[in-house]
């Protein structure tokens, strides 16, 4: 079955490629127009919108690479004499948080935890300098903050970071005060809901008149947990996959179908 994806940057309909099928090309059709009008219904009935932060709004570590930094953090470790803190696969897995968290089920509360928490939030900060903000994020934020939904941060990155990168690009004061990101308490990163729910409880909203943007199964399992809908952000054909296999059904790979949606319904 083949179609043109739902985040293609055009403005005019979905554009079918011709086949001598026309069973097949019917059932392209049907299928998108299913996406588009689940799309529609997620947005329409949206009052607060939650964006995952790395992925959704920018890819952080686009020029300050995360597997340096997860490096460095092992580094770190080892140098302090702590090489067997950390499984070989845990060495391995050149994802600074999967550091941090297997530091944290070992020492949870720990100035050694602290420490390396503060290192990590250090190279998120160096990153923003190079950070690639994804493709329409900002016009949507604005568009959405414009139409007046209510717009919060739930991320895994420091909260500092995320209101350094959003200053920088003249977005803070759509999303400030909401911005809810990692703490000292890092059993509570997402998969764990407690960032959405923070949000939902200060923005006095009902999960089920908001919207989770994410672009990993842990952002999917969190919004899951806390009753929000979820919309997958995918910026390729890997991330899609996992997605999928994790049970979002809802996919883009572009935030310009949200945008036109967004936009349509205020038409």
């Amino acid at each position: 079955m083949v179609r043109r994806p739902l985040g293609n940057h055009h403005d005019g309909p979905d554009t079918l490629l011709v086949t001598s099928d026309t069973t097949q090309t019917e059932s392209v059709t049907a299928e998108t127009e299913n996406d588009t009008e689940q799309l529609r219904e997620l947005i329409t009935r949206a009052r607060v919108v939650l964006w995952d932060f790395d992925g959704p709004i920018c890819r952080l570590f686009a020029g300050h690479k995360a597997e340096r930094v997860a490096i460095d953090l092992v580094d770190w470790l080892e140098g302090r004499g702590l090489h067997g803190l950390l499984t070989e696969g845990e060495r391995q897995s050149l994802d600074p948080h999967v550091v941090l968290r297997a530091v944290d089920r070992r020492h949870p509360g720990s100035d050694l935890v602290a420490e390396l928490e503060e290192r990590l939030t250090q190279e998120e900060l160096r990153a923003t300098s190079s950070a690639m903000p994804t493709a329409y994020a900002d016009p949507l934020i604005r568009t959405w903050t414009a139409v007046g939904s209510r717009l919060a941060i739930a991320t895994n990155n420091s909260p500092r970071v995320v209101r350094a990168y959003l200053e920088s690009r003249g977005l803070l004061s759509c999303f400030s005060p909401h911005i809810y990101g990692r703490t000292q308490d890092l059993h509570q990163l997402k998969p764990d809901p407690h960032c959405l729910n923070r949000g939902l409880r200060a923005m006095g909203a009902a999960p089920s008149a908001a919207l989770m943007i994410g672009d990993t199964p842990s952002d999917l399992t969190a919004a899951n947990s806390a009753g929000v809908p979820f919309l997958g952000y995918a910026r390729n054909a890997r991330k899609e996959k996992l997605l999928r296999e994790a049970g979002a059904t809802v996919v883009v790979d572009s935030l310009w179908a949200v945008l036109r949606s967004v936009r349509a319904a205020q038409a």
